[in-house]
Protein backbone atom coordinates (compact mmCIF):
# COMPACT_ATOMS: atom_id res chain seq x y z
CA UNK A 1 0.00 0.00 0.00
CA UNK A 2 1.31 3.40 -0.99
CA UNK A 3 1.55 6.10 1.72
CA UNK A 4 0.80 9.59 0.38
CA UNK A 5 1.48 12.91 2.09
CA UNK A 6 -1.48 15.23 1.50
CA UNK A 7 -0.89 18.82 2.70
CA UNK A 8 -4.22 20.57 3.42
CA UNK A 9 -5.29 23.96 4.77
CA UNK A 10 -9.05 23.74 5.15
CA UNK A 11 -9.81 25.67 1.95
CA UNK A 12 -12.08 24.64 -0.93
CA UNK A 13 -8.87 24.00 -2.90
CA UNK A 14 -7.75 21.50 -0.24
CA UNK A 15 -11.08 19.72 -0.49
CA UNK A 16 -10.64 19.58 -4.29
CA UNK A 17 -7.23 17.92 -3.76
CA UNK A 18 -8.70 15.49 -1.21
CA UNK A 19 -11.49 14.55 -3.63
CA UNK A 20 -8.86 13.94 -6.34
CA UNK A 21 -6.98 11.65 -3.92
CA UNK A 22 -10.22 9.76 -3.25
CA UNK A 23 -10.83 9.43 -6.99
CA UNK A 24 -7.41 7.74 -7.32
CA UNK A 25 -8.41 5.28 -4.58
CA UNK A 26 -11.78 4.59 -6.26
CA UNK A 27 -9.88 3.92 -9.51
CA UNK A 28 -7.87 1.21 -7.75
CA UNK A 29 -4.85 2.89 -6.11
CA UNK A 30 -4.17 1.18 -2.80
CA UNK A 31 -3.15 4.06 -0.56
CA UNK A 32 -3.26 5.51 2.91
CA UNK A 33 -2.74 9.20 3.55
CA UNK A 34 -0.95 11.51 5.93
CA UNK A 35 -3.05 14.67 6.14
CA UNK A 36 -0.74 17.47 7.15
CA UNK A 37 -1.07 21.15 7.92
CA UNK A 38 1.97 23.39 8.31
CA UNK A 39 1.50 26.34 10.67
CA UNK A 40 3.69 29.45 10.58
CA UNK A 41 6.24 29.49 13.36
CA UNK A 42 5.59 31.91 16.21
CA UNK A 43 7.39 35.22 15.81
CA UNK A 44 10.20 36.18 18.18
CA UNK A 45 7.88 38.84 19.64
CA UNK A 46 5.12 36.28 20.30
CA UNK A 47 7.57 33.94 22.02
CA UNK A 48 9.13 36.69 24.17
CA UNK A 49 5.80 38.22 25.24
CA UNK A 50 3.97 34.93 25.83
CA UNK A 51 3.30 34.17 29.47
CA UNK A 52 3.49 30.49 28.58
CA UNK A 53 5.19 29.53 25.27
CA UNK A 54 3.39 26.16 25.38
CA UNK A 55 0.12 28.04 24.86
CA UNK A 56 1.35 29.30 21.48
CA UNK A 57 2.35 25.77 20.48
CA UNK A 58 -1.03 24.37 21.60
CA UNK A 59 -2.93 27.10 19.72
CA UNK A 60 -0.98 26.36 16.52
CA UNK A 61 -1.61 22.62 16.90
CA UNK A 62 -5.35 23.16 17.46
CA UNK A 63 -5.55 25.53 14.47
CA UNK A 64 -3.82 22.91 12.32
CA UNK A 65 -6.20 20.17 13.50
CA UNK A 66 -9.20 22.41 12.67
CA UNK A 67 -7.84 23.00 9.13
CA UNK A 68 -7.27 19.26 8.61
CA UNK A 69 -10.81 18.33 9.79
CA UNK A 70 -12.75 18.90 6.51
CA UNK A 71 -10.39 16.64 4.53
CA UNK A 72 -10.31 14.10 7.36
CA UNK A 73 -14.12 13.95 7.25
CA UNK A 74 -14.06 13.12 3.52
CA UNK A 75 -11.51 10.33 4.01
CA UNK A 76 -13.41 8.93 7.01
CA UNK A 77 -16.70 8.89 5.05
CA UNK A 78 -14.94 7.03 2.22
CA UNK A 79 -13.38 4.52 4.63
CA UNK A 80 -9.84 5.42 3.50
CA UNK A 81 -7.09 5.01 6.12
CA UNK A 82 -5.20 8.13 7.17
CA UNK A 83 -3.22 9.73 9.94
CA UNK A 84 -2.75 13.42 10.67
CA UNK A 85 0.20 15.66 11.46
CA UNK A 86 0.54 19.33 12.32
CA UNK A 87 3.94 20.92 11.81
CA UNK A 88 5.22 24.44 12.18
CA UNK A 89 7.96 26.28 10.39
CA UNK A 90 9.05 26.86 6.83
CA UNK A 91 6.63 24.81 4.67
CA UNK A 92 9.08 23.04 2.34
CA UNK A 93 11.46 21.97 5.11
CA UNK A 94 8.52 20.84 7.26
CA UNK A 95 7.08 18.77 4.40
CA UNK A 96 10.48 17.21 3.65
CA UNK A 97 10.81 16.19 7.32
CA UNK A 98 7.30 14.69 7.30
CA UNK A 99 8.03 12.69 4.12
CA UNK A 100 10.95 11.06 5.95
CA UNK A 101 9.22 10.72 9.33
CA UNK A 102 6.13 9.00 7.89
CA UNK A 103 8.01 7.05 5.16
CA UNK A 104 5.80 8.52 2.43
CA UNK A 105 6.02 7.21 -1.12
CA UNK A 106 4.54 10.30 -2.77
CA UNK A 107 3.19 13.81 -2.16
CA UNK A 108 -0.12 14.95 -3.62
CA UNK A 109 -0.66 18.69 -3.37
CA UNK A 110 -2.34 21.58 -5.07
CA UNK A 111 -0.60 24.00 -7.33
CA UNK A 112 -1.46 27.55 -6.42
CA UNK A 113 -0.76 29.29 -9.70
CA UNK A 114 1.20 32.43 -8.89
CA UNK A 115 0.98 35.20 -11.43
CA UNK A 116 4.22 36.41 -13.05
CA UNK A 117 4.50 39.41 -10.71
CA UNK A 118 4.01 37.39 -7.53
CA UNK A 119 6.48 34.80 -8.76
CA UNK A 120 9.01 37.58 -9.41
CA UNK A 121 8.50 39.07 -5.93
CA UNK A 122 8.11 35.88 -3.87
CA UNK A 123 10.34 33.53 -5.80
CA UNK A 124 9.33 29.94 -6.48
CA UNK A 125 6.13 28.56 -4.98
CA UNK A 126 6.10 25.94 -2.23
CA UNK A 127 5.07 23.28 -4.75
CA UNK A 128 7.91 24.23 -7.14
CA UNK A 129 10.49 24.10 -4.32
CA UNK A 130 9.12 20.78 -3.08
CA UNK A 131 9.30 19.27 -6.58
CA UNK A 132 12.97 20.29 -6.72
CA UNK A 133 13.88 18.96 -3.26
CA UNK A 134 11.57 16.00 -2.58
CA UNK A 135 13.08 12.50 -2.45
CA UNK A 136 9.72 11.12 -3.67
CA UNK A 137 7.43 12.00 -6.60
CA UNK A 138 5.18 15.05 -6.20
CA UNK A 139 1.82 15.04 -7.97
CA UNK A 140 0.33 18.50 -8.47
CA UNK A 141 -3.43 18.89 -8.63
CA UNK A 142 -4.54 21.89 -10.66
CA UNK A 143 -7.29 24.07 -9.23
CA UNK A 144 -10.72 23.39 -10.72
CA UNK A 145 -11.40 25.35 -13.88
CA UNK A 146 -14.43 27.64 -13.87
CA UNK A 147 -16.84 26.14 -16.32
Amino acid sequence: MMKILLPVDGTDLSLHETRFALQLVREGLKASFVLVNVQEQATFYEIVTAQDPALIENAAYEAGEDLIAPSARLLTEAGVPFETAVASGEPVNSLLELIELHHCDMVLMGSRALGPWRRLIEGASTSRKLIDESPVPVLLVKPPQDR
